[in-house]
C-alpha cells in the first residue's frame, strides 16, 4: 500500500512541477472540556502519506536536490505516550512512510524555508485551521521580502484541490478493494435493520443494531452521523435525533453508511415499520423507485454527471403529475422547478475518503464532469411531503393524505469500462422484498 502512496505523491508532484506543496494534519476534535473525538487525519494528508497522527505536517518540494517528500512529526514522548497512545516518531516514520526526510514538528519554522525559497509558488489549501494558514502566510511575506535580493521564490500561494483532487475522483484497484469492504459491511447490517424493525420498537435501538454490525466487522464505525427516521421523521433530510417510537402504518428511513480503511459507504433504504405499504407510501415509493432505477442508467463512462440528476428529476415530477400532486407541462415544470418543494435535494455525490468526496461536478457554466472509469457516486432521489409544505405557485394544494411521507433510496454506484457496479445492491429495494423482509 505504501507504494501506492508513493505513487500518488509522484502523480502531483508532476503537477505542481517547481512548486513546493504543503499539507497540514487534522486537529484533534474536542468532545467536551479536555475529552477528545477519536481522532480522524484530513482526507487529502492520508490520501498522500498514510499517516494518522496529529501535530504533522507533509512538504512535497519536486524542485529539491535531496528531499522531495518531507514530514514533520511528533517526537517519542514516554510519558505522553503512556497518557494519549503510541506515537510513531522522528525514526521510524522515516523508515516506515518513505519520507526522504523527517523532522520533529517543533523544527517546522527552521527547516521549511529551505524548501520554499526556490519554488515557483506554494501549493496549499487554506484551510480550518487558522493559525497553519497564518504560519504560510507570514513564510510566504518573508520570502517575497527578499525576493528582490535573490530573484527566486514562490510569488504566489494557489490551492491544492484542483490539482490533487481530480486524482483522488477516479480509485485505484486498492481503493476499490475497500469501498466494496465498506459497501458489503453496510449491506450487511442494513439487512439486519430490516430483520430487526418492527411497531413499538425505537429509533435508536435500529441505529444501535446497525452500528455494532458496522465495528463487529472490523469498521471503524458510522461513516456519518446514522438516520433512523420513521414516519414524518422522514421529511427532515438530515434527521439524526433517533428517538421516536416505531408504529404501525408508518415508513422507515434508515441512512446509514459504515467507514473502513478510512473509505466510506452511504445507503438508503425506506419501508414499512410493519407488513405493509399503505396505498399512498406504495405509489410514493413506486416513483422514487423508477426514478432511482433510471438514474442509475445513466451512470455510464462518458456520459455528463448531470444527467443523472436530470433523469431522477424528470421521472419524479412525471410522477407528481400523475398522482395530482402537480400540473402542467413536463418541461416547464422542470425549467420553472416546481417539483423543488418534494425534491429539494440533489441525486447524488461523489463517494470515497470523505462521505461527500472530493471532485468537480462542473468545469464551469455548460461543461459538466464526465463520467470515467473509477468514479464512484451515490444515487439518491427522494419525494418527501413535508408537513406545512406550501404548493409551488399554481399548483394544486397537498391533499392530506400525502403529508408526513418522506421516501429516499440511495446506492453506492461504481462507473466500470462497459457501464457501472451498484456496489451496495445486496439491500433489498423491490417492494415485495421490503413488505416481506425477505432477505
Amino acid at each position: 500500500m505504501y507504494n501506492e502512496y508513493q505513487q500518488r505523491r509522484e502523480q502531483l508532484m508532476a503537477k505542481i512541477g517547481d512548486g513546493t506543496a504543503i499539507f497540514c494534519s487534522a486537529p484533534n476534535a474536542v468532545m467536551h472540556n479536555d475529552v477528545e473525538y477519536n481522532y480522524r487525519q484530513d482526507s487529502d494528508f492520508f490520501y498522500l502519506t498514510g499517516f494518522n497522527e496529529p501535530q504533522a505536517v507533509a512538504v512535497l518540494a519536486p524542485h529539491h536536490n535531496e528531499h522531495k517528500f518531507v514530514l514533520f512529526v511528533r517526537p517519542k514522548d514516554r510519558d505522553a505516550e503512556i497518557w494519549s497512545g503510541y506515537r510513531c516518531g522522528v525514526d521510524a516514520a522515516k523508515q516506515i512512510y518513505g519520507a526522504d526526510e523527517v523532522y520533529s514538528i517543533a523544527e517546522l519554522d527552521e527547516k521549511l524555508p529551505s524548501y520554499l525559497e526556490k519554488a515557483s509558488r506554494i501549493y496549499y489549501n487554506l484551510g480550518r485551521e487558522r493559525a497553519f494558514n497564518d504560519k504560510v502566510i507570514m513564510h510566504w511575506q518573508r520570502l517575497m521580502r527578499t525576493y528582490p535580493k535573490r530573484g527566486t521564490g514562490p510569488i504566489a500561494i494557489e490551492d491544492t484541490a484542483p490539482v490533487l483532487h481530480s486524482l483522488r475522483l477516479v480509485k485505484s484497484e486498492s481503493e476499490l478493494e475497500l469501498m466494496r469492504k465498506a459497501a458489503n459491511i453496510a449491506v450487511e447490517a442494513h439487512i439486519a435493520a430490516m430483520k430487526f424493525v418492527e411497531p413499538g420498537r425505537y429509533e435508536y435501538e435500529v441505529q444501535a443494531e446497525i452500528e455494532h454490525i458496522f465495528r463487529l466487522r472490523g469498521g471503524m464505525g458510522p461513516a456519518y452521523p446514522s438516520i433512523v427516521a420513521s414516519g414524518a421523521n422522514a421529511c427532515v433530510l438530515h434527521y439524526i435525533e433517533n428517538h421516536s417510537q416505531m408504529q404501525e402504518g408508518q415508513l422507515l428511513l434508515i441512512d446509514a453508511g459504515c467507514a473502513y480503511g478510512y473509505y466510506n459507504s452511504d445507503i438508503t433504504r425506506t419501508f414499512p415499520v410493519g407488513n405493509k405499504f399503505t396505498r399512498e407510501q406504495k405509489i410514493l415509493y413506486e416513483i422514487v423507485l423508477e426514478a432511482q432505477k433510471k438514474a442509475i442508467a445513466q451512470v455510464q463512462p462518458g456520459n455528463p454527471y448531470n444527467l443523472i440528476h436530470d433523469t431522477a428529476v424528470r421521472t419524479i415530477t412525471e410522477g407528481l403529475v400523475e398522482i395530482g400532486l402537480l400540473k402542467g407541462e413536463i418541461d416547464t415544470l422542470i425549467q420553472e422547478e416546481k417539483y423543488k418543494p418534494f425534491y429539494m435535494h440533489r441525486t447524488g455525490h461523489w463517494l470515497g475518503l470523505d462521505v461527500h468526496d472530493v471532485g468537480v461536478y462542473q468545469h464551469g457554466e455548460d461543461k459538466p464532469q464526465i463520467l470515467q472509469p473509477g468514479q464512484i457516486t451515490t444515487v439518491e432521489p427522494g419525494i418527501y411531503i413535508v408537513p406545512g409544505t406550501q404548493p409551488a405557485e399554481g399548483q394544486p394544494e397537498i391533499d392530506p393524505r400525502w403529508v408526513g411521507i418522506g421516501i429516499r433510496i440511495e446506492d453506492d454506484v461504481l462507473v466500470t469500462p462497459t457501464g457501472n457496479d451498484v456496489l451496495t445492491a445486496g439491500v433489498p429495494k423491490e417492494i415485495n422484498d421490503l413488505e416481506n423482509k425477505r432477505v
